[in-house]
């Protein structure tokens, strides 16, 4: 971190013990609060998460992006920040599972940058252990404590015992138990068009959220250098691609757009959900993941978009069908219960839908390119007579992970790319029959 002409921002990385501490809850809490105190805020989730980054732009009203040493790459990780803390007062990084899990950890990204961790306690089953907690936190690394949100305490009694607990260590605020919870879902928490009360709700959290402002407003002013942006040639220049995006298919990272952008092709968005056709004109189509086996009745009574997804593959469109896009090309969908629909029909096969994780990680698809790196997270299985023509690699194993299929020009997979890992691997799936 350097400094500038420019003050800078407060930066803090938000992580827990684990799990299930309540990041999400609270980085979204405090980033309602300092909104509605005139803040500019911008918010980034650590790790691959689509859910999470939805409603964390809702509470903060700017994008969310995506910050991974692996995915998206330290430079391009630099550069992010670097654009935040020059257009906001707070920047808030919601990290993934605990702080030190995963190769690389939420740790690992706080020390690459500087960032001062803000720890999640849930505090609801413990008192003066909280600081031995935080303790641990912080010299098991080490990492830069900034200091011990409390969520879940019971009273202001229960507070003042965790605050007395962390020797050293700021007790920055804390957060009342809440008597209505983020809904989950198998795949995280409910999307945020589905509650209707969401604002309300995340405006009730900033209300509870305890937060001692002398100590958060000593927190230091950070300033990224911001590094020379690597030119990107324009090897989609005069395309257009067309991208399914509604309620089904919602897993699209911000960046991928913008990479797609940089590479000069134009993007238009239609809805299947809403029975719209492959726009006229497309030079190629993007379906990315969601949760198709939410609408499956709908898609399958989707007649203009399974006819034209048919046609736009038999023209020999490049289509690229990423875990929700692929299953929604499948000829069925069968839900747990036994509920089955018909999908588009493009790929011959059975999507079945499970109750357990069927695959999770960060993963690489090799192309001649090189490697577009990415992950995957589904609870479904995809039964086909088509073998597959490659399987990516497991981060950091090297061991084969999902398996890609091709039928023509299209490309289908579980795995998710993440399309600025590489630019010119990414524009491959939309001109040709990917490598």
């Amino acid at each position: 971190m350097v400094s500038g002409a420019h003050p800078g921002a407060r930066i803090v990385l938000v992580a827990a013990l684990a799990s299930g501490q309540g990041k999400t809850t609270v980085t979204a809490a405090l980033a309602r609060r300092l909104v509605r105190a005139g803040q500019r805020v911008r918010v980034f989730k650590c790790g691959p998460d689509f859910i999470d980054p939805m409603l964390l732009e809702r509470a903060c009203g700017a994008t969310v992006h995506t910050l991974d040493l692996w995915m998206v790459g330290l430079e391009e990780c630099r550069a992010r920040l670097a654009e935040a803390a020059r257009q906001a007062d707070t920047v808030l990084v919601e990290g993934v599972m605990g702080l030190y899990d995963g190769t690389p950890s939420a740790a690992d990204l706080a020390r690459a940058f500087g960032i001062p961790v803000l720890a999640v306690i849930d505090a609801s089953a413990m008192a003066q252990t909280a600081g031995a907690v935080a303790l641990g936190l912080r010299d098991y690394g080490p990492v830069d404590l900034a200091g011990v949100l409390a969520n879940r305490v019971a009273s202001p009694g229960h507070a003042r015992m965790v605050a007395g607990s962390l020797r050293d260590i700021a007790l920055l605020g804390s957060l009342p138990r809440q008597r209505q919870a983020l809904p989950e879902r198998h795949l995280g928490l409910v999307l945020p068009h589905e509650l209707p009360q969401l604002d309300t709700h995340l405006d009730t959290l900033a209300d509870a959220l305890e937060l001692d402002e002398a100590a958060w407003q000593a927190l230091p002013l950070l300033l990224p250098e911001a590094p020379e942006a690597p030119a990107v040639e324009a090897l989609l220049a005069g395309r257009t691609i067309a991208i399914a995006r509604d309620a089904a298919f919602c897993f699209l990272y911000p960046a991928n757009l913008d990479t797609l952008r940089r590479l000069g092709a134009q993007l238009l968005f239609f809805s299947p959900l809403a029975d719209e056709p492959v726009p006229a004109g497309a030079d190629a189509v993007y379906l990315p993941g969601g949760y198709p086996e939410l609408h499956g009745e709908a898609l399958s009574g989707a007649a203009h978009w399974r006819a034209s997804i048919n046609a736009a593959h038999a023209a020999g469109l490049p289509v690229l069908a990423e875990c929700g896009g692929m299953m929604a090309l499948a000829d069925e969908l069968t839900a747990p219960d036994g509920r089955s629909w018909p999908m588009a029909g493009v790929l011959p096969g059975v999507v079945r839908m499970g109750e357990r994780l069927a695959g999770l990680g960060p993963q690489a698809l090799d192309t001649a390119a090189g490697q577009l790196r990415g992950h995957t997270f589904h609870y479904s299985r995809f039964e086909t007579p088509l073998a597959p023509v490659e399987h990516t690699l497991r981060h950091p194993a090297g061991t084969p992970g999902e398996a890609v299929y091709r039928a023509g020009a299209l490309t289908a997979s579980y795995f998710h790319g993440y399309f600025a890992s590489n630019p010119q691997a990414a524009a491959s799936l939309f001109t040709r029959v990917a490598p």
